[in-house]
């Protein structure tokens, strides 16, 4: 098994890539922020960000038959920030990126935050991608797919990643972040773009 590189929120990701990362994915479960980090570290390093699932999600929740094609055409790019999600796409994301932010927080945590999530974009009735809004919130007992139940179900999914990617992506340097405040502390340390 090779080496992993795992780094630790004090860490200095410009000193184990080698220069300031350019090709960015942040990895978690269902509602672990993992968006919302990819937006703060794209703004701070001044690098695009793409979110994943508005290329995945078509109207109607429609899987879109051009997302594999779509995410070859950000990762090719010389920069980007992107989530890393979707099992078929996964593997483009590792091959091209330098940097995995890996969101490994408690599930009580993953769990309030998904809801709360969920419960405030249904509310406003927020368009989220291509159209589409959150379901009625009573499609929580009825649809096992709901997000906050597949959080649930997904909790343990990335157990392990770590290892896991020391083999399948040796040239990658991964940043496990357990809580909140490793997740700030570790975002303040990143360079700010000039």
């Amino acid at each position: 098994m090779a080496e992993a590189r795992t780094l630790g929120p004090r860490d200095d990701v410009v000193a184990a890539v080698g220069h300031v990362p350019a090709r960015i994915a942040v990895a978690g479960v269902s509602g672990a922020g993992k968006t919302t980090l990819a937006r703060r570290v794209a703004d701070r390093l001044a690098l695009p960000h793409t979110e994943l699932d508005s290329l995945f999600h078509g109207p109607g929740w429609t899987p879109r038959e051009t997302f594999v094609d779509d995410v070859r055409a950000v990762v090719e790019r010389p920069a980007w920030v992107v989530e890393w999600q979707y099992r078929q796409v996964r593997p483009l994301i590792l091959e091209r990126a330098e940097l995995l932010v890996w969101l490994d927080l408690p599930t009580p945590v993953v769990m309030r935050q998904v809801t709360h999530r969920t419960v405030g974009r249904r509310l406003r009735r927020e368009e989220l991608w291509n159209g589409n809004i959150e379901p009625p919130l009573r499609s929580f007992f009825t649809d096992d797919e709901h997000i906050v139940r597949w959080a649930w179900s997904t909790r343990n999914a990335l157990r392990g990643l770590d290892a896991r990617l020391a083999d399948a992506a040796p040239h990658l340097a991964v940043v496990r972040l357990r809580r909140r405040a490793q997740v700030e502390d570790w975002f303040q340390r990143l360079p700010a773009a000039t």
